[in-house]
């Protein structure tokens, strides 16, 4: 009976201690960094990953992220230095680089995250209340991002946290303000529209009344042109009959003669009453024009 009463007293011892050295050791992952605390009091700190050991009850181990963590801060409303209120929607990035600090100011990553955004929006406030809307907007908006990344890394020292980054994601005016200025800049273009509208449709008559001018002028000088041609026309074929004439005037007859009943007996149903032995007819007996058709009986 003794010896089976020891043996089962070897046991438990033996499963006492193993349950005891089990207990002693824990893994710091490569990810992480640990505090190793006794009866509520941090003895040390572990920041190199591997395997280590601790008092079994008496001890415990609190993890603490090596990792970059994300702030995420609600928008808010800031008022630029031209009295310019803005919605802005920042983020920030931070790592524990002091585990003991923080474990004995903040404790944990959610109280820290409380933390750290009361202390964005109060550097944000800062930073943006001392420049404009447009240096926000467009001019200095990477300088600021750093400005407001350095003040608020300075008061996150105190817990033992480095901020990595700042970003501003988004920066506009509220809904109220947009849309005044929406329609303000509208009625801008709008006003600019129409001073262009008008400035082309003064163009527009200036050029038609200068082609109107040029084309008179145009027609001006070429009706000018074509009398003066046509006159000279005439001159030279006045000129050309009376050198014929003065040449030979019975040609000169003759062919006065032919165009004229060229021109007055075509077939459009015109009719004359004349004589028959009238001067018109004299070429149709004699073509020397000189007999004279017998008058009609």
């Amino acid at each position: 009976m003794r010896s089976g009463a020891s043996g089962i007293a070897a046991l438990i011892v033996a499963l006492v201690v193993l349950i005891g050295a089990y207990s002693a050791m824990f893994t710091v992952s490569q990810t992480e960094q640990a505090i190793v605390v006794r009866l509520g009091e941090p003895i040390r700190v572990i920041t190199e990953p591997g395997l280590n050991f601790k008092w079994p009850i008496v001890d415990s181990v609190i993890p603490i992220s090596k990792r970059i963590l994300d702030l995420e801060n609600p928008a808010q409303e800031v008022l630029a230095s031209d009295r310019r209120r803005l919605v802005v929607d920042a983020f920030a990035r931070y790592r524990i680089t002091n585990p003991l600090k923080f474990y004995q100011t903040v404790g944990s990553i959610q109280t820290a995250n409380v933390q750290l955004g009361t202390l964005l929006n109060a550097a944000l406030r800062r930073v943006l209340g001392e420049v404009t809307l447009l240096q926000i907007v467009r001019d200095q908006r990477a300088e600021l991002m750093v400005r407001s990344r350095e003040q608020l890394n300075h008061e996150a020292e105190s817990y033992g946290i480095a901020i990595v980054d700042v970003r501003i994601r988004r920066a506009d005016l509220p809904e109220q303000n947009s849309q005044a200025v929406y329609e303000r800049m509208k009625t801008e273009r709008q006003r600019e529209a129409a001073e262009l509208r008008a400035e082309g449709a003064q163009r527009g008559q200036e050029i038609r009344a200068r082609a109107d001018r040029d084309s008179t002028v145009i027609e001006a000088e070429a009706r000018s042109q074509g009398e003066q041609t046509r006159g000279e026309g005439d001159a030279e074929r006045n000129r050309i009959f009376a050198e014929a004439y003065g040449q030979d005037r019975d040609f000169f007859a003759f062919y006065r003669s032919m165009n004229a009943y060229e021109a007055g007996l075509r077939s459009n149903d015109t009719r004359f009453v004349l004589r028959p032995d009238s001067d018109f007819f004299r070429y149709f007996g004699d073509p020397s024009g000189k007999a004279k058709i017998p008058a009609a009986q």
